[in-house]
Parts: structure tokens; C-alpha cells; sequence
């Protein structure tokens, strides 16, 4: 059974040139409500908007079945990333991108749209289906705020399936690492750089040191850590008095994330003891890992669904993480399913009319094998 590829494209290109920055989400938000309303939703908006300072909540859509299956989720995030605003899509020889000078917000634009089509598919050729639970998310980029906020008690779903990875359609994603995030405020003491140096202690230096005892980038197969931000010193003739830095670490094991996370603070308390500063360390845990096997339902059900199309599936692990880390958290095996999209998070971003499609036909089927 194919989607209505017309109507795909059409919906697509409608919902990318609506703004919906993280956090100011309110356009795409009022016009999902409206569309899960006239597909027979019963259709809420959570309180997440007042929990992390949004325009808008998360958006919830609940369709009651007609047969003894599973409940199943289906869930894509409503923000995007910078530039994304004013985007103003083409296609040209199959292939949709934005006009070069934004991204095209594929990611998640294609998730959403993959699964209002096949709801739709589902209702036009009367296909029994248990209850199907659908899950827009506000600020997903940048730290899975919107999922944090969500009342899991809301749902009923036995798998969920997140729009959200990369690689071609067919490609399902069962297991991503959990993360854990560092900033750290070193202090040291402001002199003349050119007057009296030796009054001074640099913030800087003491930072470099520490960095520099660091173990960091590609720690094992499973493990990651990196300082991705510096900032301190106001000019060439002082001695800095400050330097701030942000950095993370990665793991799909738990005990090696907590390791990886340790080391990282001890080179920072080390280095700047040595150094005469003081430092000031924060870390806050961002998500969980997660990890299902071939033989969770929501693996199977996925399998089956690209089967079926003629697919042959490909189960991966990622590096990055996504809403699925924060709703497997609260008790929904959930996967993530490779949109087909290219270059996200950049103005080179694309999606094929073909990918689209399959997308669309992948939820479809996903919801006929179950």
C-alpha cells in the first residue's frame, strides 16, 4: 500500500516555511493541533511551554483502535535549528532543499509529515488499527527539553517510534549513549599583563593545563567526551581572572560514563590546584542510555514494517541522543527510524521525494504489521 506522494510534498513544503524556532513553537503547534483534530484526535497541549520558558507545550494526540493491538507511539520534534527561519523550500530533479540560505528542517518536518500521511492512509482505506498515540515535542534540539517535561502517565503505548535518525529509511536505531554535561568557572587574579605579570595568575593558563590532561574525542567504542567551549579574558594587557568552560561526555555504559565524567573533573581539580587557582564544577546528567535487543516488540514491529516494503533493515547504534532517550526513561521501548534526510543542521540540508515517501509508507506499515 503506497502514500499519497502529492499531498506528502505538498504538506511538507506547507509546515517547513512555518517558523517554529526551540522554545517559539507556537505557529507549527496551533497548526498540528488543528490537523491531528480533523484526523479524529482527541488532541492536548501539555504544560511544558511554562516549564522551559516556550511559547508553546508539547503536543499530544491520542486516536482510540478498533482492534485488540498494542498501543503504539509516533512521535517527531516541532522545533529546528538556526538559520531556520523564513525558509523557502525547492524541488528540483526529486530532491527537496531549502534556497541556500537556510536549513530546510527536514529534521524533524519530515518526521511530522511521515506520520499525519499515514494516519491518513490508515483512515482513507479503513485499516483496523489499535490505539495510535502521537507525540510532537517543542525544544528538542539542544537538550530533549520539551521530552523532559512530558507526563508519560498520559500514554499507553507498548512501542514508540521517534522520526529522528539519520541514514536511509529502513535504517532503526535501538540503542544511543547517555550523557552527562560539565561547566566549569576557573578563578584566578587580574594584574597588568605588561606592568606586573607576576601579580597576576591567569584563569587561561590554569584552564589549558587541565584541558590538557584530559583524555578527550573518541575514548572507546562506546565512550566520547569533549570541551566545547572556552570563554574568558577581556584584554591583551590583563591577566585573566576567569575563563568558563562547557564540555560532555558520552557512553552507552553507565559505569564508563561515570569514569569517563570523573577523570575529567579530577584533571580539573588537579591542574588548577597545581596551578594556585580555584575552580568552580558543575555537572548536571542530560540523559539516559538506552538499548533494546531484535527480539523487543518495537524492534520486531520495525523489521517486519521495512520488510514488508522490500527494505532490508539495518539496526544501528548512535552517538547522538534524541527524544527516545528521555520517553525509553519512563518505561516506552522506543526506537529511532532513519528519515533519509542529508547534511542536517547545515543550508546544503536535503531530503529525496523518494525518502519522503518511503517515510510515510514506513509509519503506514509499521501500524498494518501491528
Amino acid at each position: 500500500m503506497d502514500v499519497n506522494q502529492q499531498r506528502l510534498v505538498d504538506e511538507f513544503f506547507e509546515l517547513v516555511t512555518i517558523d517554529s524556532a526551540s522554545k517559539d513553537e507556537r505557529l507549527m503547534a496551533d497548526a498540528l493541533k488543528a490537523k491531528l483534530e480533523a484526523l479524529g484526535f482527541a488532541v492536548s497541549e501539555d504544560d511544558a511551554a511554562a516549564k522551559i520558558g516556550g511559547t508553546a507545550g508539547n503536543v499530544i494526540g491520542i486516536l482510540e483502535g478498533q482492534k485488540d493491538a498494542p498501543p503504539l507511539l509516533f512521535c517527531a520534534h516541532m522545533d529546528r535549528v538556526q538559520p531556520g527561519l523564513g525558509i523557502k523550500p525547492q524541488l528540483k530533479d526529486g530532491i527537496i532543499t531549502s534556497d541556500g540560505t537556510t536549513i530546510l528542517a527536514a529534521d524533524d518536518v519530515a518526521g511530522i509529515v511521515a506520520i499525519l500521511e499515514a494516519v491518513r492512509r490508515v483512515q482513507e482505506e479503513k485499516i483496523p488499527h489499535g490505539r495510535l498515540e502521537v507525540l510532537f515535542t517543542v525544544a528538542e534540539e539542544g537538550g530533549l527539553h520539551g521530552a523532559k517535561s512530558v507526563d508519560p502517565s498520559q500514554f499507553k503505548a507498548k512501542a514508540g517510534f521517534f522520526l529522528d535518525a539519520g541514514g536511509p529509511v529502513g535504517t532503526i536505531v535501538t540503542a544511543a549513549p547517555a550523557q552527562k554535561g560539565l561547566k566549569a568557572t576557573i578563578h584566578g587574579k587580574a594584574a597588568h599583563a605588561g606592568v606586573e605579570p607576576e601579580e597576576g595568575i591567569s584563569a587561561i593558563i590554569g584552564a589549558a593545563h587541565a584541558i590538557t590532561q584530559m583524555k578527550l574525542g573518541r575514548i572507546d567504542a562506546e565512550t566520547t567526551a569533549n570541551i566545547g567551549v572556552i570563554r574568558g579574558g577581556v584584554a591583551t594587557n590583563i591577566i585573566p581572572d576567569r575563563v568558563d568552560l562547557q564540555g560532555e561526555a558520552r557512553s552507552l555504559n553507565n559505569d564508563k560514563l561515570e569514569q569517563q565524567m570523573d577523570s575529567m573533573v579530577a584533571a580539573l581539580n588537579k591542574a588548577c590546584a597545581d596551578f594556585g587557582v580555584s575552580v568552580d564544577i558543575q555537572v548536571e546528567h542530560s540523559y539516559s542510555a538506552f538499548g533494546l535487543t531484535e527480539d523487543d516488540y518495537a524492534v520486531k514491529l520495525a523489521v517486519k514494517a521495512a520488510k514488508a516494503m522490500g527494505l532490508t533493515p539495518s539496526i544501528e547504534s548512535t552517538g547522538g541522543g534524541s527524544d527516545a532517550n528521555i520517553i525509553n526513561g519512563h518505561g516506552i521501548p522506543s526506537i529511532v527510524l532513519g528519515m533519509g534526510y542529508t547534511d542536517v543542521h547545515t543550508t546544503a540540508e536535503a531530503i529525496s521525494v523518494e525518502q519522503l515517501q518511503a517515510a510515510a509508507k514506513y509509519v503506514l506499515n509499521i501500524v498494518i504489521a501491528s
